[in-house]
């Protein structure tokens, strides 16, 4: 698997130092309050489990599936697989993904949270592409700003593979433009 990688964007370690970071900034944003983790699945799995146990204080956990990438490209509409569990409405939520990249995706969860009521929605990507936004909208904790290359490893995939590398990597073109 590692072969089929271009340049490693980031080592575990970077990976770990950036959880921490992350997790720290919420704590302290966070203090006295209970705000809900939302992660986006699959893509915030490995990010989501490192993230929350960097955070000291507490979090309630709960994921939603959506969908709107076909191989290496957003298709710009957003599917809800699998909704959140429990009730976001008075709470405060956190959505957490592997990456902001066109935006589409977190803005659309941002007004169906705010739309369900939640007190406030706040967004972490272990990853910004911003080259590839073409909606306005920023992550609010951000972990490692990218070039546009298209990226695997540690949750992010290319149809499906790749997400248990413990480091973000640049494929190999030759891989995914077979």
């Amino acid at each position: 698997m590692k072969n089929d990688i271009q340049e490693i964007l980031l080592s575990a370690e970077e990976i770990s130092s950036i959880c921490q970071k992350l997790g720290q900034q919420i704590e302290e944003d966070y203090r006295g309050k209970k705000p809900i983790l939302v992660g986006l699945l699959r893509g915030c799995m490995p990010f989501m489990a490192d993230l929350a146990k960097c955070i000291h204080s507490y979090v309630y956990l709960d994921y939603m599936s959506v969908s709107s990438y076909e191989g290496t490209s957003s298709t710009g509409v957003i599917k809800i697989n699998k909704d959140v569990s429990m009730d976001v409405s008075g709470k405060d939520v956190i959505v957490i993904d592997d990456i902001i990249d066109t935006g589409h995706t977190l803005k659309y969860i941002t007004k169906y949270f705010m739309d369900k009521g939640a007190s406030s929605v706040k967004t972490c990507c272990l990853l910004d592409k911003p080259e590839g936004r073409k909606v306005d909208i920023n992550a609010d904790y951000v972990g490692h700003i990218i070039p546009n290359e298209f990226v695997v490893g540690y949750g992010l995939d290319y149809d499906g593979l790749y997400r248990n590398l413990d480091i973000v990597g640049v494929l190999k073109p030759e891989v995914y433009s077979k």
